[in-house]
């Protein structure tokens, strides 16, 4: 059985919308005051002024890759990060270290390191699970490319923009 709910009865001004056109221009009006008052800044001129500086402390921004302060790099190729990655924008490719190197009780270290910047959302799960705290997310908000195969961030591009991370990377310790 149908229930008939009765509408409510409308007022003149509620029926040509008076109360709601006067909300609306009071708004206006308060945020026009405000702007010529110098209280509030509509737009920032981009290029110029950058938001670096208001950047809070847990601000996620572009995935890099660092080494410690002898060039040595930190990634060891344990691909968790390619692992644990939601939209899959990590791609590593091990590679096994020679005998007759130093490293060579090392079992494997990143031969190729991509991370796709179009497919990566910036969720920092690849900070978190690396062990060995070699990949960062520093503060950088404007990625561009003109293609997207620049968007693709090869082992050499990563290591230039994240740079040198002093610290101890517990797979090249010689003690260990």
């Amino acid at each position: 059985m149908a229930y008939t709910v009765p509408r409510p009865r409308l007022t003149l001004a509620e029926k040509v919308y008076l109360p709601s056109i006067v909300g609306g221009l009071l708004i206006t009006l308060k945020h026009m005051l405000r702007l010529l008052t110098g209280q509030t800044k509509v737009t920032m001129q981009y290029p110029e002024q950058k938001w670096d500086a208001q950047l809070p402390s847990w601000y996620r921004g572009a995935p890099t890759l660092v080494s410690n302060e002898f060039g040595r790099d930190k990634c060891v190729g344990c691909q968790l990060c390619e692992f644990i990655c939601p939209p899959r924008a990590i791609t590593i490719h091990p590679e096994e270290i020679p005998a007759d190197e130093r490293w060579s009780k090392v079992e494997k270290r990143a031969k190729s390191f991509d991370i796709d910047m179009i497919r990566c959302i910036y969720c920092g799960l690849c900070e978190e699970v690396c062990p060995e705290q070699a990949i960062y997310l520093r503060k950088d908000y404007s990625i561009t490319g003109l293609s997207r195969a620049e968007m693709v961030h090869d082992i050499h591009k990563l290591r230039e923009l994240g740079g040198e991370m002093p610290g101890l990377v517990n797979k090249w310790n010689e003690k260990k």
